[in-house]
């Protein structure tokens, strides 16, 4: 399928044409079917976005208790002396869904998951990988790195991470049918959810992820942490592979900071240096991809416009 991109004004306008999309993909699935698997992100990108498909489904545009979700993405290592006080940490992706999504909608989804990154204990993880060195490998060419657990790994615990927290939430999603739309935001470096920039496409699941030093500076510099020390260094993280697996994708981009990896995606090869740049892989192969952006962050791909058009990708300049 040709990848669409869509051009908006601003955030807001681009909040309204976001929605709109998703609502009516998620009209015409539940048209077909009795529930509808919606994959779901966190930043601001998307927020715009919830609050509008909130207001549509307490107008009852469509059927909320018909919808299964799961998000993108978890910290591991938040602050907290258990899972429980590490899922409510103000900077916790669930928290964050509460209050931007689901804390909005009258009627509720059938079920909200989340990875399971708050029951991973970041010192026990820490030292359990010190100790066993022979029973994981990291994969990725920048600072970010996927931590491969291995099946034969010895260590008790990092068998656990394995199985109970990064396999069980694939088999979660598996076992839902998949996602039939996934939502999206864009990294500074092009990185999707935390498949970080280097990290290979193939095999990325649902991953353990070494957090690349430029993405603990911007939690910081964004006021979710107030040091480095405090943010967390490892993530778990739905991987580009799992998250172009959607029947369809809505990439929401907004700004000057996205201008750059938006580019990068489009206008070079797939590379796992630019990990949404995996989209094109997709759509190659029949995926359904939309970027919703808005003028400034569109920039450079309108500047190469007839150039992305050669190749297939459609514009539209949302009145």
């Amino acid at each position: 399928m040709p990848i669409k991109i869509l051009v908006t004004h601003d955030f807001e306008h681009m909040s309204r044409v976001g929605a709109d999309l998703v609502e009516d993909h998620i009209v015409r699935a539940l048209a077909h079917k009795p529930e509808m698997v919606l994959g779901l992100a966190t930043g601001n990108s998307p927020t715009g976005v919830y609050r509008h498909l909130a207001r549509a489904a307490n107008a009852g545009e469509f059927d909320a208790t018909r919808i299964r979700s799961f998000n993108l993405d978890e910290y591991v290592g938040l602050p907290g002396e258990n899972a429980q006080q590490r899922v409510l940490h103000r900077e916790s992706y669930c928290t964050f869904m509460i209050e931007q999504f689901f804390s909005r909608l009258e009627r509720k989804f059938i079920e909200t998951g989340v990875p399971y990154g708050c029951l991973i204990d970041q010192a026990r993880l820490v030292a359990e990988l010190a100790a066993h060195p022979g029973d994981w490998r990291e994969d990725g060419t920048d600072a970010g790195r996927s931590i491969v657990i291995e099946p034969t790994a010895s260590s008790e615990y990092l068998t656990w991470v394995r199985r109970e927290v990064l396999e069980a939430y694939a088999r979660k999603i598996e076992r839902a049918g998949g996602i039939d739309l996934q939502i999206i935001g864009v990294g500074g470096r092009g990185h999707v959810a935390f498949h970080e920039s280097g990290i290979p496409f193939e095999g990325s699941q649902v991953m353990l992820v070494k957090l690349d030093d430029n993405t603990v500076a911007n939690a910081v510099a964004d006021g979710h942490f107030a040091s480095v020390e405090e943010s967390p260094r490892y993530a778990v993280s739905m991987g580009a592979e799992l998250v172009y697996r959607a029947r369809a994708v809505v990439l929401l981009a907004n700004g000057e900071r996205k201008v750059e990896p938006i580019a990068r995606s489009l206008l070079g090869e797939p590379t796992p240096e630019v990990p949404i740049s995996y989209g094109q892989l997709y759509s190659a192969r029949g995926g359904n991809l939309f970027y919703v952006l808005d003028r400034v962050a569109a920039r450079d791909l309108l500047a190469s416009r007839s150039a992305l058009e050669a190749r297939g990708v459609e514009f539209s300049l949302v009145p």
